[in-house]
């Protein structure tokens, strides 16, 4: 597991590196948040520490940015602020869970474990190539051109987006849209012919694709 740390208390930093690599979670660095920002947009990470006092870019600030550009890391904001309030605006900026300090290192451990387990679900601009899903304003979109779609192809299409360009079996499908009251056998199969038909009919390259034996998947692929 790679996690990054964000943090400017250095003692506090090295005592946290220390641990995790106790524990055989791989820990990157930045001291303030442009430096943390900068590593976010060059590597991937796991789940990402964020201290919500950061010097030249302040926590809450880096969390709507990267939420803003579509990355779906899970953050967990570290501060030494407790109230009701502080939590409220750090989850309005994105974050997926908090941690006040001084914390047991235990705990953070649980928590990263937690939140490595799932994407994010506060990202609300999913995108992948040209095509665009934007939660917040509830609009789908291909190059630019609106898409209309069906609840249920909506959430299927969320599901595939949230992956990609991993491959998602038939049952996670399943179960993400349908939950404990599956359809009948050949629902999904309709759903994602519509699906198909309306993120690639009109465009040279398909992004969805069925991947044998495995699941479906939305990725780049050859022409038509």
């Amino acid at each position: 597991m790679n996690v990054l740390l964000v943090e400017d208390d250095f003692d506090l930093a090295e005592t946290v590196i220390d641990y995790l690599s106790i524990e055989s979670i791989s820990c990157d660095y930045a001291s303030n948040g442009v430096a943390g920002l900068n590593l976010l947009e060059e590597k991937s990470y796991d789940v990402v520490l964020l201290d919500l006092n950061l010097p030249r870019l302040d926590g809450l600030s880096l969390c709507r940015e990267l939420r803003s550009k579509g990355n779906d890391t899970p953050v967990l904001m570290l501060t030494a602020l407790g109230r009701l309030d502080d939590k409220v605006e750090g989850f309005d900026a994105g974050t997926d869970d908090y941690l006040v300090k001084p914390f047991e290192l235990r705990e953070l451990v649980v928590r990263i474990y937690a939140l490595a387990r799932r994407r994010s679900g506060q990202v609300q601009l999913l995108t992948y190539a040209d095509l665009e899903m934007n939660l917040k304003e509830d609009t789908v979109s291909r190059a630019g051109q609106a898409i209309r779609l069906s609840p249920t192809a909506r959430k299927i299409l969320e599901t595939l987006l949230r992956a990609a360009p991993e491959t998602v079996s038939k049952q996670k499908l399943i179960d993400s849209v349908w939950g404990d009251d599956p359809p009948d056998s050949n629902s999904l199969k309709v759903h994602m012919h519509h699906l198909r038909k309306a993120v690639d009919e009109s465009f040279d390259c398909p992004l969805i694709h069925t991947i044998p034996g495995r699941g479906f998947s939305i990725k780049e692929g050859d022409q038509k």
